[in-house]
């Protein structure tokens, strides 16, 4: 009898790394959500470019390991050395959960297509402005992804506080990375 099972438990083993290509748990880890930017470097300086001294376009940027539930993504960046207290450069929302990237200048709607939403940022437009400090020390600018259960029912122009408050329940994953830019 106990020569049946451990014959059992081998051939279990060689069709789960046949089908799996892994060990039984290796499957199991757990992906991480990540962001990050083809146009900059996490911890390192935003090119003009994608500023108020340039052509304040934004970035591109590219994420990975959504958790399975995902049903859209939101995207906040923010200056939190702002003189005034934090100051909100970018707010979009339901981006599709198939998206794994934003290409550089992206829309400036308030609606588009695939369903994304863009909020009233803190220089009372809408979509992305990038940084534009005072003289001083370089600020610190965080792109914050939010991996959400469902789409939000907010709706396109609202605030980063409206935002945060449709958002409450629905983030699943989240993750940041950080560039600086300094005048």
């Amino acid at each position: 009898m106990n020569r049946i099972v451990v014959s059992f438990v081998i051939v279990g083993f060689a069709l789960y790394s046949a089908l799996f290509g892994a060990e039984p748990g290796e499957g199991a880890k757990s992906m991480t959500l990540e962001i990050s930017s083809t146009s900059f470097p996490a911890d390192g300086s935003i090119p003009n470019k994608f500023t108020c001294d340039g052509q304040d376009v934004s970035p591109a940027l590219t994420w990975s390991g959504a958790p399975q539930g995902t049903k859209a993504f939101a995207l906040i960046v923010d200056d939190p050395d702002a003189p005034s207290g934090t100051w909100n450069h970018w707010l979009t929302w339901n981006l599709p959960a198939h998206a794994q990237h934003l290409a550089e200048g992206f829309p400036k709607s308030p609606q588009l297509g695939d369903g994304t939403r863009q909020g009233q940022n803190d220089f009372h437009k809408i979509g992305y402005n990038g940084p534009c400090p005072p003289p001083g020390k370089p600020h610190r600018y965080y792109f914050k992804l939010f991996a959400l259960d469902a789409p939000l029912q907010l709706q396109a122009g609202a605030s980063r506080k409206e935002l945060d408050s449709a958002m409450k329940s629905h983030v699943i994953a989240q993750t940041d990375f950080m560039a600086r830019y300094g005048r």
